[in-house]
């Protein structure tokens, strides 16, 4: 049996089930929806029996998390590039419409061990896990830890918001010139800063922007809400952009281009920076020239 984390309950815990109290002292699995998902496919002991999500939580108790032999996954060989790697840590340029993880075959998570070496630290994870996520259409750097050293950590640096994020989006309207969007999402605090970095008109839209984005807070689809409620939805978001403004075929031009973090074992700065797919630049400067060409004065 490999223990992945333990712990003994203090004294003087309050009444607590497993299933909520099992997110406040495992880091390895990030999410409480998977440490209920290891709660229910007895991977969380109590006491060196198998603990239930309603198993109430006592003083002096000791929680184990352990790795259950599972079949190997099938591996999706999609190749992407690779922007850096070593013992602990990865980060990749996840490609267009394939999402991090989930019920399906055709994941990044699966197309990992294509891409990735192994670790060969004591604790290295054999499946590699992403510590943030991307949404299926959104292209750009995704981070990904090697080690549960490395994920408990990068884990820790997230929560404290000490990872900056930029993403540059192309958005159909005329922004100002930069901007702070504050919008609650779900009845939270969000925030998120925007920059222009340029604009051009076009036929079907009046105007396009490229923006500069840097999210604040981390929401689900914060960007994608921020600019729509702001007037200024995503270039070929399906969800938050008005249909007869989507151009069919094109995809969401959102990516994620620019990650600075602290290396989670040697301290060391980290900064990686890449450009927006070649579409983001051609696709303005068309509906420039498309503009120029058939606008009636």
């Amino acid at each position: 049996m490999i223990v992945l984390e333990k712990h003994i309950v203090p004294d003087g815990i309050d009444r607590i089930r497993l299933s909520d109290y099992a997110p406040l002292v495992f880091s390895v699995i990030p999410s409480k929806k998977g440490l209920k998902k290891a709660i229910k496919m007895g991977a969380i002991l109590v006491d060196q029996k198998k603990g239930t999500t309603g198993t109430w939580v006592k003083a002096g108790q000791i929680l184990e998390l352990i790795k259950l032999d599972q079949a190997p996954k099938r591996i999706f060989e999609l190749r992407f590039p690779i922007v850096f790697q070593d013992e602990y840590l990865a980060v990749i340029q996840k490609p267009a419409a394939y999402p991090v993880s989930g019920n399906q075959f055709r994941t990044i998570s699966n197309a990992l061990p294509f891409n990735l070496q192994l670790s060969n630290q004591k604790d290295a994870l054999q499946g590699f896990t992403a510590v943030h996520r991307l949404d299926a259409a959104t292209t750009g750097l995704l981070l990904i830890a090697k080690t549960r050293t490395a994920l408990i950590q990068l884990n820790k640096t997230f929560e404290q918001r000490l990872v900056k994020k930029k993403y540059q989006a192309v958005v159909i309207g005329l922004t100002p010139n930069e901007g702070t969007i504050e919008h609650p999402i779900e009845h939270k605090p969000s925030k998120s800063t925007y920059k222009k970095l340029d604009h051009k008109r076009s036929l079907k839209s009046g105007h396009l922007s490229r923006l500069e984005l840097e999210p604040i807070t981390g929401r689900t689809h914060q960007l994608r809400i921020h600019l729509q409620k702001e007037g200024f939805p995503i270039l070929g978001d399906p969800l938050y952009s008005p249909p007869a403004l989507l151009f069919k075929g094109k995809g969401l031009f959102l990516c994620a281009t620019y990650l600075a973090f602290q290396h989670p074992l040697t301290e060391e700065p980290l900064e990686f920076e890449i450009t927006p797919p070649p579409k983001f630049i051609s696709f303005m400067e068309r509906e420039q020239k498309r503009w120029e060409k058939y606008r009636i004065y």
